[in-house]
């Protein structure tokens, strides 16, 4: 169980004074890594209790920049590529008294806080790139793959979900690039997009659709340390998603 330290009272008091009040964001930050795919997550001090990375947005800035802020703060990039892909304003999203007393967290003085709407987005990075980092109310930040997902605080698992479902929804409309190295080859791509639509492809369909539809630019080098024959390598050519 976590203390309510000086350092987390004044934490909510610049949040009441400083963020708009009843609204929060929420991020998903899906990263690609040994043929899984993962989701970022957050341990509590003191607890065994996960959630996902979130905050406020403050007055003075756009939802999108308070959420390049948010994940930025969480993995150490920069210039995140952020989808908002819903927003989370049920009545009653979760069971606040008995999820403020998993954490040990009061929230005295923070009246707003009986119901807050979230704005979803997830973000698709560069596993290698990223640095886990927790913030002062978190003691562990780390990558876990969406079979072994635990149960989350709040309303957590079901944005993840819906989170999936918009990615598989939109999965050719979206730059998934960001989840790959610069360089990779046609089976890594396919069994990225087998990972997030949870089912197998056919390698000679998947390798005309792919071609055919201009997205990739097949380069010089190819996969050294293989056991068959090298398979080239290739790169994204964005101007599909411009």
């Amino acid at each position: 169980m976590i203390e309510y330290n000086p350092a987390a009272a004044r934490y909510y008091q610049e949040v009441s004074e400083q963020c708009i009040h009843y609204l929060s964001i929420d991020g998903v930050i899906f990263g690609f890594h040994q043929n899984q795919l993962k989701v970022l997550l957050l341990r509590w001090k003191g607890t065994e209790e996960w959630s996902l990375p979130g905050g406020f947005i403050r007055k003075a800035e756009s939802v999108d920049v308070a959420a390049q802020r948010i994940m930025q703060e969480r993995t150490g990039l920069n210039e995140l590529y952020l989808h908002q892909f819903h927003v989370f304003g049920e009545a009653v999203r979760y069971n606040q008294e008995e999820t403020w007393r998993k954490i040990n967290l009061p929230i005295q003085g923070v009246n707003w806080s009986e119901r807050t709407i979230s704005l979803g987005y997830y973000a698709l990075v560069d596993h290698s790139k990223v640095v886990p980092t927790p913030d002062f109310l978190t003691e562990e930040c780390r990558w876990w793959s969406l079979d072994q997902i635990p149960a989350l605080l709040f309303d957590h698992n079901y944005i993840i979900n819906v989170a999936l479902a918009s990615l598989r929804k939109q999965l050719n409309d979206q730059p998934i690039n960001h989840l790959l190295p610069e360089a990779f080859t046609i089976p890594e791509l396919q069994r990225l997009h087998e990972t997030i639509l949870g089912y197998p492809l056919d390698a000679r369909n998947f390798y005309k659709k792919t071609m055919a539809s201009g997205s990739l630019e097949r380069l010089s080098e190819r996969r050294a340390g293989t056991p068959h024959k090298a398979p080239y390598l290739y790169r994204f050519n964005l101007r599909p998603f411009a």
